[in-house]
């Protein structure tokens, strides 16, 4: 039984009713349906509160803890800050799909067994295809189904876990468990693809940046985070995680800092920070969960605020290149100031959420010894700075003068970037507000003179690097190919080789079959005869009258001789 409406239910409706209704109807839906979902979270207790009978097992598509709703609340809280952003902008069927996306991603938060876990992220992956769709260009709906793809094939991978699960235990418990057989593997597998893990990771900086500068904010919130949680969930202290997230972290750097594309830039730069998590995950001790957990929170709000404040200038001058912007602080300062209050949260610069979270899980490392893992993480912030702390902000917004005057951001999508980067800086300069509902009780302190002249020195030497190489960096009217090399021009050779080959033996076997066949037809018309081109019967030899002279007659004497003696005796 259940006392209250599930959150997600809420959301989804919200999105339904946003087609029907129009004017300040639809804004109050817009606006309204995230609150009321917010609301919602907070009403749910810890324990399962739905049950139901599926297919002959216990199903509990409702279940509430500490860590499920924060990662819950930061969902509606994106879905409000980003309905807001682009409720003016977005066509209606955008918002619809957007918001639909959204509540799949509040369902995954509560769902506390596999079966409802897996329904709800494939419904998740149907929406996310439609806001990557919903860019209308022809690029969005070939990324769009490059994206659907691949998580419908992750979405088989982790099926065929969950049934391996399903068919040796005979339960669907959501249960931590570990990478200890083919089953756990599968399932493993199939989170990971959707946390972006490489190298089957292309499909997000293909997708993402294919979308509408509204639908790429969603976009950035939601798939990879809830992942994450996914393997909070049921992966904690798995060793190989700490492998695969400090891959993670290093993987997009040297591709953001190649491209050139606003967009694609940011999108490189989520698979750093969600490596983090992934790390944090592997290390599995209550501080490392406590900063996997925060640190999606934090990163959720900061690089939200990234992609507003690149589609803001998206919108605004219709451009994407890095190449074919700059000086636009000229007029669109609160554009710049919050871009660059973003770029300085993803970085972990002192006094913003990003440090307040990423250190706690560097802090995590240290606890377990674990200094290769430590100095690698703090290695990758400064990598993280280089290229999404400063290139994006010093190439988009100054540098030099792209004689380009946009207008700064209207009304409702400047709103949306103020309130990210206020959070920001208040998760930053009183992090106990977050760290009250972390999933442990929290004995970690960021702000010690050590954590900070470290991370200072760090970044201040990273940022010195990025304008010695600064003539290097200006290099960036590239097109990089992720591993989805594989695809576009492995798969594109290896299918032209095959068309090519079918193609010369299909010529071969047509010309034997045509050959085959005059000979056949020549047999044919020798033993049955055939139409001359005189319209006159040519006679083969079945049918051709022979000259047998006597024979037949002597055929019939001894015929009748044999029947004769048969009688006789």
């Amino acid at each position: 039984m259940i006392d209250l409406l599930p959150p997600a239910l809420i959301l989804l409706l919200g999105a339904l009713l946003i087609g029907p209704t129009r004017g300040r109807l639809r804004t109050a839906v817009v606006l309204g349906a995230p609150l009321l979902t917010l609301l919602a979270i907070w009403q749910v207790p810890d324990g399962v509160v739905l049950t139901m009978d599926f297919l002959q097992y216990r199903i509990e598509p409702l279940e509430g803890s500490a860590v499920r709703r924060l990662f819950a609340t930061i969902f509606a809280l994106m879905a409000f800050a980003g309905g807001l952003y682009a409720y003016r902008q977005a066509k209606w069927f955008e918002l619809a799909a957007a918001y639909a996306y959204a509540s799949g991603a509040i369902g995954v938060s509560f769902a506390g067994d596999l079966i409802s876990l897996f329904l709800v992220w494939e419904l998740m992956a149907l929406f996310s295809t439609v806001v990557v769709w919903c860019g209308g260009t022809p690029a969005a709906r070939a990324a769009g189904i490059r994206y659907a793809i691949m998580h419908l094939t992750g979405g088989v991978i982790l099926k065929v876990g969950i049934e391996g699960v399903m068919i040796h235990t005979g339960s669907v418990e959501l249960r931590p468990m570990l990478a200890d057989n083919f089953d756990h593997w599968m399932i493993l597998i199939g989170i990971l693809i959707n946390a972006a893990a490489p190298p089957l990771s292309a499909w997000l900086s293909d997708a993402y940046p294919e979308s509408s500068p509204t639908g790429s904010v969603f976009l950035s919130a939601f798939t990879t985070k809830t992942a994450v949680l996914a393997l909070i969930l049921l992966f904690p202290g798995e060793p190989v995680l700490i492998g695969i997230g400090l891959f993670m972290v290093m993987y997009g750097i040297i591709y953001a800092l190649l491209e050139n594309d606003i967009r694609r830039i940011l999108a490189f730069s989520i698979v750093n920070p969600v490596g983090f998590m992934v790390c944090a995950v592997g290390i599995g001790t209550e501080m490392a969960i406590n900063g996997a957990a925060a640190h999606a929170f934090a990163h959720i709000i900061y690089k939200a605020l990234l992609f507003m404040s690149a589609g803001v200038v998206v919108y605004r001058t219709g451009f994407n290149k890095c190449s074919e912007v700059g000086g636009l602080f000229r007029t669109m300062p609160l554009t710049a100031v919050c871009g660059i209050i973003g770029a300085l949260a993803i970085s972990g610069f002192p006094l913003t959420s990003g440090f307040t979270t990423k250190t706690m899980i560097s802090q995590a490392a240290a606890d377990q010894s674990l200094a290769v893992v430590y100095f690698l993480l703090a290695a990758a912030s400064a990598g993280v700075f280089l290229h999404a702390g400063i290139k994006f902000p010093w190439f988009v917004f100054f540098q030099r003068d792209s004689g380009l005057r946009p207008k700064d951001a209207p009304w409702n999508m400047a709103v949306a970037m103020v309130f990210f980067s206020v959070l920001c800086i208040l998760f930053g300069v009183a992090p106990q507000l977050l760290y009250a509902y972390l999933p442990y009780p929290v004995d970690y302190e960021a702000y010690t003179a050590g954590k900070v002249v470290f991370y200072l020195q760090l970044l201040l030497f990273s940022g010195l690097a990025f304008f010695l190489l600064l003539p290097l960096m200006r290099r960036t009217e590239t097109i990089s190919l992720d591993t989805d090399w594989l695809w576009r021009v492995a798969g594109l050779r290896v299918a032209t080789w095959l068309h090519d080959v079918l193609a010369a033996a299909g010529a071969g076997i047509a010309a034997a079959a045509a050959a085959t066949g005059k000979a056949l037809y020549r047999r044919g018309c020798h033993w049955f005869g055939s139409e001359t081109t005189e319209g006159r019967r040519q006679h083969g030899v079945f049918a051709r009258a022979w000259p047998i002279g006597t024979t037949a007659l002597w055929i019939a004497v001894l015929l009748t001789a044999y029947v004769f003696f048969y009688y006789l005796d």
